[in-house]
């Protein structure tokens, strides 16, 4: 990518930032704050309640208000669209009602729009800072909120906050990442952010090397938003030194007082769960997703085997690295594991556009070695080819299957490879045969979390499948693209129904 950046763009570059770029930085920025404050309110008021309240209902509500993380952004883009724009439901009751004819009769809020897309947004996003803040209270001593009573300080703001202050921000950087990366959302609702521009300058405009300049400033912001996960799990250190490590009891709320935290609690589930599903379940029912019933079960099983295989393929390398890095304690492989790992930072798109360039190059290799060695005229395995995919979704999602495989590895006792060299197997033996029974938790854990990201992502699969291939992303896509949201609710379905496994893994892994 940074090869193609230092190319000629024939102008374009100059005109981009005379006339468009400042916009794609000025919304990706404007765009990264609504939906990072909108964000904060949602995860830190549903875990502080979560974490310091008991009351009716709140072990029901601790997972429920993970479910919005089954849901693609561009998925609920497309369900409130539907539902608040002129003519859907909502906007046509109120002309019944009030006997409105036209749109200059009433004023009612565009939701296709940069608010639209920060409130659509941080519904589906706020999971990543919940998760993370509700880990962190429950951590916390009770030592410290008993030095807090006896110093007569507020808990919350003078202890609580601050010591879960790491864990807010790891979370709020991956949710400002996930913004960067969008395109299905910004795409739909037209507003120009960096990501929307890449897109538009390579597909639109053919001029790969603009964009990949423009892909060069979304990776700056990238790197702004690592280098604040890393400085946040890093800067802080609290220790209790008391012999006693108990958690702090909730406080028991009942009657009419549990009203408020069960409204905090539903608001959120409601805007980014409840109300999209309804609305695609209600074209379920009515009969009106089957119109392309053939291309929705192929796209199904595209997307079925995509999935499967880049799985396999992503935790069996993981595991392999994993275990060399640790076992062998080799820094040159620990550092080029750790750079294989960074892949899940960055957009989607940028990533795309450093695939197919590099596949581009391995093809046309591959192309002369054949030609002039073997006299053979090969057309190369990589471009335009399902390896195409499977290759990049192994760059996107490695981190996934690296960090899951990494987590179980670190519960193991070191000896015990020592002890399988002991008993007369090698190292490669052990790796085969010890391996997959130690840590088969963490590698269908892995599996299955990469299984959805790989169902759920749109841009990569939208820019580098064959042509005439559907997955049901990209079939959503079509559809509700064209404003058919209906004959791709079913597979919009599909693809929040296989979210649910991660959700209740990532639910019982806390709860542990």
């Amino acid at each position: 990518m940074f090869y193609l950046a230092t190319g000629n763009s024939e102008g374009l570059w100059i005109h981009l930032i005379q006339t468009v770029f400042p916009r794609y930085v000025i919304n990706t920025l404007l765009l990264m704050g609504g939906v990072g404050i909108l964000s904060l309110l949602f995860g830190l008021s549903t875990a502080w309640v979560i974490a310091r309240l008991h009351f009716y209902g709140d072990r029901f509500f601790e997972w429920v208000l993970l479910l919005p993380a089954t849901v693609p952004s561009y998925l609920i883009a497309y369900t409130y669209t539907d539902l608040l724009e002129y003519a859907g439901p909502i906007q046509g009751f109120l002309r019944k009602i009030f006997g409105w004819n036209s749109a200059a009769d009433y004023w009612f809020p565009e939701i296709r729009s940069m608010g639209g897309a920060i409130i659509v947004m941080a519904a589906v996003l706020y999971p990543y800072i919940y998760l993370m803040a509700r880990t962190a209270f429950r951590l916390t001593p009770v030592s410290y909120y008993e030095v807090s009573r006896v110093h007569n300080r507020n808990f919350s703001f003078a202890v609580d906050l601050p010591l879960a202050r790491p864990a807010i921000f790891a979370g709020l950087a991956l949710v400002l990442m996930e913004v960067v990366s969008d395109f299905g959302t910004v795409e739909f609702f037209a507003v120009e952010t960096l990501t929307l521009g890449i897109f538009n300058v390579w597909l639109g405009m053919n001029n790969l090397t603009a964009a990949v300049q423009i892909a060069g400033i979304a990776f700056i912001f990238i790197l702004g938003l690592l280098y604040i996960e890393r400085k946040a799990r890093s800067r802080q250190r609290f220790t209790d030194t008391t012999q006693r490590n108990n958690s702090i009891a909730k406080k028991h709320v009942d009657g009419w007082t549990c009203i408020l935290p069960i409204l905090i609690c539903c608001l959120p589930v409601i805007l980014g769960f409840i109300i999209p599903v309804t609305i695609l379940i209600n074209f379920v029912l009515k009969g009106l997703s089957v119109a392309e019933i053939n291309l929705l079960t192929s796209s199904a099983i595209n997307s079925l085997l995509l999935a499967l295989s880049a799985a396999v393929c992503i935790m069996v390398l993981s595991t392999i690295m994993v275990i060399v890095v640790t076992y062998k304690k080799h820094p040159f492989l620990k550092l080029l594991s750790a750079i294989s790992a960074t892949g899940y930072a960055f957009p989607g798109v940028v990533l795309a556009i450093g695939v197919v360039s590099f596949s581009g190059s391995i093809d046309a290799i591959t192309q002369w070695i054949a030609f002039n060695f073997f006299g053979i005229d090969f057309s190369g395995i990589l471009l335009g080819s399902i390896v195409l995919l499977i290759f990049a979704y192994i760059v996107r999602f490695q981190a996934i299957g690296y960090g899951a495989i990494t987590s179980g590895v670190n519960r193991l006792s070191p000896n015990v490879m020592n002890a399988s060299f002991l008993l007369g197997r090698g190292f490669s033996n052990s790796l085969v045969f010890l391996v997959p029974n130690l840590l088969r938790k963490s590698i269908l854990a892995g599996g299955l979390l990469v299984f959805v990201d790989v169902m759920k992502e749109l841009p990569m699969t939208l820019l580098l499948r064959p042509f005439n291939f559907e997955t049901l992303s990209t079939y959503v896509y079509q559809f509700a693209n064209n404003e058919l949201l209906e004959e791709a609710a079913l597979a919009a379905l599909i693809i929040i129904i296989a979210g649910l496994g991660p959700v209740i893994l990532m639910n019982s892994s806390q709860g542990r």
